[in-house]
């Protein structure tokens, strides 16, 4: 008899070459599989919610398997994390039944970018924050999210390597708060192409810096051009918060580490 078992995984993505398993085993996917089949004592290939990449982090990306091991919710969670680095560890296990697919039955997915604006650069939390030197317009960026919202071709926000079939999402909120010298960006999308989150903060903080209006965010909507848009942020302010699902299934949308970022 094989169980179908959910889990939900925080990570700091700065130590990895991104979540998808590669040959020489340094992702993030590689570590967790390597960790899970030491635990169940058996291979064990996992599926995700949604792939990130090198210097990513996340905070609740969802997985599931199929195992004959058959554990406690509390023995999936301790057990491998006994296997694991220290950062990366299972916060939730839960057993949402044969059907369940972490991809496929995502209604939504979340991201956050934590962003420092500081004359001087990021130490204690570098690689855990993006940076910004120049002062910058929350109101203007607020503005010029309103272009952002709805269904869009995003094809201006999209890295070349994307395999989307489609360019189209709906982008559902954006979010913009500031805490002091930090300043935190929350997205909720159908789904995101690849770079379509850092590729934005691009064009946000451009127009945060006064560098172009609130209104040039919708000329680079309408281009449909990745070369109408700004240059890709940098990764290292990037967090996955995870996917959320329809409630009877019953899967945890937040785990401790949401807390700990401004």
């Amino acid at each position: 008899m094989t169980q179908r078992v959910a889990l939900g995984v925080s990570y700091r993505g700065d130590g990895y070459l991104g979540w998808q398993s590669q040959p020489n085993g340094r992702t993030v996917q590689d570590a967790l599989e390597k960790a899970l089949s030491q635990f169940a004592d058996a291979p064990i290939r996992t599926i995700c919610a949604g792939r990130t990449d090198t210097g990513v982090h996340g905070l609740n990306q969802v997985v599931h398997f199929d195992t004959e091991a058959l554990r406690e919710p509390f023995s999936w969670v301790r057990g491998t994390n006994r296997y694991l680095p220290p950062d990366i560890a299972i916060q939730w296990c839960a057993f949402p039944g044969a059907d369940f697919h972490a991809r496929n039955h995502a209604r939504g997915r979340r991201y956050a970018y934590l962003l420092l604006e500081s004359a001087v650069r990021p130490a204690i939390e570098s690689g855990a924050c993006g940076w910004v030197f120049r002062p910058l317009d929350g109101e203007a960026m607020r503005s010029a999210v309103q272009h952002l919202l709805g269904e869009h071709d995003f094809s201006s926000f999209r890295s070349a390597e994307c395999q989307a079939k489609s360019p189209v999402k709906v982008l559902r909120a954006i979010d913009i708060h500031r805490r002091g010298a930090y300043w935190r960006f929350e997205f909720d999308a159908s789904a995101f192409l690849h770079h379509m989150v850092r590729n934005i903060m691009g064009c946000l903080i451009t127009v945060g810096s006064g560098l172009k209006p609130p209104e040039w965010m919708a000329e680079v909507v309408a281009a449909r051009s990745r070369q109408a848009a700004a240059p890709t942020f940098s990764p290292a302010g990037l967090y996955f918060l995870g996917p959320y699902y329809d409630a009877p299934l019953g899967l945890p949308e937040r785990t401790a580490a949401m807390d700990w970022l401004p």
